[in-house]
């Protein structure tokens, strides 16, 4: 059995102000082509389809024509992620359903698999969208339910996970160990992490939400990551598609044999880091040859401030997303970072710093757990 497995599409993203329709619309095409030229017998979308959990008329429109070319000929098997609205995500998917294009639903408490077939028997497909802990007490009021992690294991203990056949779980949480990028959404002190010992049932758990391709211990356990690099923390990433082939299970206290490994995604603008003095930026023989029109970082190292440095930089360099300065002065000050704290904060935490600054204290448990619900219903209107 071979599934193609992708996640954090993130469709009608805008990074730096620069929409990345674009971009997205040609990944999307390279994906489909892999999807065809690997055979793949189903794709699983871990989630995070869309940016924002009211997407943009565009973004409907881009996924639309993505789930029509991609579910010739293949089931597709989608979960919702925490940028998506889980009850707008799963609309009509009953009807597509029978189309072969499996939507989860917002979570009530487990969901029967669903399966496809070989000649080594079957493959169960169980899908967990997003969830906190407040979902999964929801659905099992009487389970003891403290943290992401029980509210993990206590959901997966409700599925129906028959282990003479193969299982594999789509699931978007942050799973202890994964290492972060800046554009990802994170919690005050990490309280989202699962640990993996919970997901060790399955033969393989294709994992959503963090944005660089990654192993959790093993190959069972992986994170795809983004099919773009959607901040400059991720210019080193290799994007790509992760290609899973499950093999026969040889017995019903083992998990079968697996190969994965990841097929490369080239873009239609790289994003990457230039740095240099104006001069040296501006010299015909530094960027004569090189790709110009990649999204770009720009750090300039003059002492003097450049006037109308980013206009002028744009005639040879149309997409600079950012412009810093790098020089004795920045320095001293500690102006110029490789990365932006504050991109690497939520919301809830940005809002606990300032309240800390304000009273000299830090919110309580009950405050932040007010402020947590108040922010999530801000993002949902």
């Amino acid at each position: 059995m071979k599934l193609m497995h992708i996640s954090d599409l993130h469709l009608g993203k805008r990074v730096n102000e620069f929409p990345m329709l674009e971009d997205q619309k040609y990944i999307l095409q390279r994906i489909i082509a892999i999807a065809d030229e690997e055979a793949v017998d189903g794709v699983l979308i871990a989630g995070d389809v869309y940016d924002k959990s009211v997407p943009s008329a565009e973004a409907v429109q881009l996924l639309d024509d993505f789930v029509w070319e991609l579910s010739k000929g293949r089931p597709l098997f989608v979960i919702s992620g925490n940028h998506d609205s889980a009850e707008r995500m799963a609309w009509g998917s009953r009807i597509l359903s029978a189309k072969g294009v499996h939507i989860a639903r917002p979570y009530a408490g487990a969901e029967k698999p669903l399966y496809l077939e070989d000649e080594s028997g079957r493959v169960a497909i169980h899908l967990l969208p997003f969830v906190k802990p407040a979902h999964v007490r929801a659905a099992y009021p009487d389970e003891e339910i403290g943290s992401y992690t029980d509210a993990i294991a206590c959901a997966v203990e409700h599925m129906q996970i028959d282990s003479s056949e193969r299982n594999v779980l789509v699931t978007h949480q942050f799973v202890t160990g994964a290492s972060r990028s800046e554009s990802e959404e994170i919690s005050v002190g990490g309280t989202d992490n699962v640990d993996a010992d919970v997901l060790e049932v399955f033969d393989y758990v294709a994992l959503g939400h963090i944005h660089g391709p990654q192993n959790i211990g093993s190959e069972r356990i992986r994170y795809c990551g983004t099919p773009l690099k959607y901040s400059f923390s991720e210019k080193d990433h290799q994007k790509s598609v992760t290609i899973v082939e499950l093999g026969a299970k040889r017995g019903a206290t083992e998990r079968c044999e697996i190969a994965v490994r990841a097929v490369a995604l080239a873009p239609l603008h790289d994003m990457r880091e230039i740095r240099g003095s104006y001069e040296e930026l501006t010299c015909r023989d530094n960027y004569e040859g090189t790709t110009t029109d990649d999204y770009l970082r720009v750090v300039l190292t003059d002492e003097v401030e450049i006037m109308e440095a980013m206009n002028r930089l744009r005639s040879i360099y149309p997409n600079i997303m950012r412009l810093e300065y790098d020089n004795t002065r920045t320095r001293s000050r500690g102006a110029v970072e490789v990365r932006d704290d504050a991109e690497l904060k939520s919301e809830v935490e940005l809002f606990a710093m300032l309240y800390e600054m304000q009273n000299g204290q830090a919110p309580d448990e009950e405050q932040m757990a007010y402020l947590e619900a108040l922010v999530e219903e801000i993002k949902e209107a």
